[in-house]
């Protein structure tokens, strides 16, 4: 039903639709394909308009059977860049480590891709449309009411006219806005994680040879980490993730920054010596979060919209994809019969923190001595190394039995520990520190 305008240009009689989607990242695109698909009638709303840049570029291989799912897998292909594993580069260490994707447990899926999320996103954007989903782009929410029978949504366009739609359930797959969880105010800071990122797009960087060419590389640095993500067209994303105190070290603007940030991290300089920027530097901080809840009455929220952690295993993509199929599934049965589609929503909502969880255990421990040593010293006794590369590609919730490997290398961690005490310790207080100051400073 279409919307009619008084004489101030307002909507009189909203439009109405089965399932409104908030976000057309891969997450809300996804979500929409899907419904859509089910012959649900979907409204997606972007606030800008594709192709539009967005970070994130590193897939994981178990990202492929979704694509597979979604009939992508060719578009996917024209775009990627082959990534078949993840190089480990620390200063502590004389030697680099590749963890090869075809060393997982299940040695179905041994590799992935790495893309322009520009084109990327504008695939399953398009592919939601063509599946039937009602798009709307450079519209931005602005507001949403929750009823008993609908939800009101409110919106305003590119041309500067307020839209309204009633929709009997919501998807929020907002992003980093966390437009719900803001709404709400239920989105809190990660307590046991704070990062802050950098980011630029460079031209002539120096890549690792033959096949490894596309893999990422991940290089440790006093103040964090580093990637380096090898783009098909010859561009290379360099960004680094590091503590909220040394980004507030920056006297200068943004480019400088990052040289003298990669200064410090001489392996990851000597791929840049030859190599220019080609676009602005990005910086970003308070990157760790999440919300109270994901469910409820008349709405999800759906991949970052719910929770972001860290980037450094690449798993925004693919964790947010995953979330959208099984919203999906939830939304469609709710749309059905809300009772019986109980039991999806609280799937949805258990294997939704089941992956922010595995991938967290990890990404805490990330730039402690600890975990370095285990990663750059890798062995396979009990298969540890195959579950740990299995994690690592998202090979999260097909059943794969990697579980029981993962916690004997979170054993082997802790003896570890154990054994290096002190070390541990200081690296453990100076986390717990940089955690209390970033908090304290966002209260401020």
């Amino acid at each position: 039903m279409k919307s009619t305008k008084n004489d101030n240009g307002h909507p009189t009689q909203p439009e109405t639709c089965d399932v409104f989607i908030l976000g057309g990242g891969p997450a809300g695109s996804t979500a929409a394909a899907l419904l859509a698909g089910r012959g649900r009638d979907v409204v997606i709303v972007e606030k800008e308009r594709h192709p539009r840049f967005h970070i994130g570029e590193s897939l994981l291989p178990l990202n492929l059977p979704l694509f597979d799912r979604l009939g992508l897998r060719d578009k996917i292909d024209t775009i990627g860049m082959m990534k078949y594993g993840a190089e480990l580069v620390s200063p502590k260490h004389a030697a680099s480590v590749t963890l090869d994707f075809g060393g997982a447990w299940d040695k179905a899926h041994p590799y992935a891709y790495q893309v322009r999320r520009s084109q990327f996103d504008q695939v399953l954007f398009e592919n939601c449309v063509e599946k039937g989903a009602r798009a709307f782009q450079e519209c931005r929410v602005t507001s949403v009411a929750f009823r008993p029978d609908r939800v009101r949504v409110s919106a305003r366009d590119a041309g500067g006219t307020m839209r309204e739609w009633d929709a009997k359930f919501l998807i929020d797959a907002s992003g980093r806005d966390t437009f719900l969880a803001s709404h709400f105010g239920i989105k809190h800071r990660n307590r046991k994680h704070n990062t802050a990122a950098l980011f630029g797009h460079f031209a002539g960087a120096r890549r690792l040879p033959g096949r490894e060419e596309g893999n990422i590389s991940i290089l440790w640095f006093e103040h964090g980490w580093f990637w380096f993500i090898p783009l098909r067209d010859g561009i290379t994303s360099v960004g680094a993730v590091c503590t909220p105190q040394y980004m507030k070290t920056r006297r200068t603007d943004p480019a400088a920054f990052l040289h003298d940030t990669i200064a410090l991290c001489p392996a990851l300089a000597e791929r840049l010596r030859d190599a220019r920027l080609v676009n602005d530097v990005t910086a970003t901080g308070n990157y760790s979060y999440q919300a109270e809840r994901m469910v409820g009455e008349r709405y999800i929220m759906v991949g970052d919209a719910f929770a972001f952690v860290d980037p450094v295993f690449s798993s925004g993509v693919m964790l947010g994809m995953n979330s959208a199929f099984l919203g999906a599934e939830a939304v469609d049965a709710w749309l059905r019969d809300p009772r019986a589609a109980e039991a999806l929503m609280r799937r949805f909502d258990r294997e939704v923190r089941h992956g922010v969880r595995s991938f967290s255990w990890f990404i805490y421990r990330m730039t402690g001595p600890g975990i370095r040593a285990l990663f750059m010293q890798p062995n396979n006794r009990l298969r540890m190394r195959e579950a740990v590369v299995s994690l690592l590609a998202g090979d999260l919730f097909r059943g794969t039995p990697i579980r029981p490997s993962l916690t004997a290398f979170k054993a082997v961690y802790y003896v570890t520990s154990l054994l290096s005490a002190r070390t541990s310790l200081a690296a453990w207080r100076e986390r717990r520190r940089a955690v209390r100051v970033a908090s304290a400073q966002a209260q401020t």
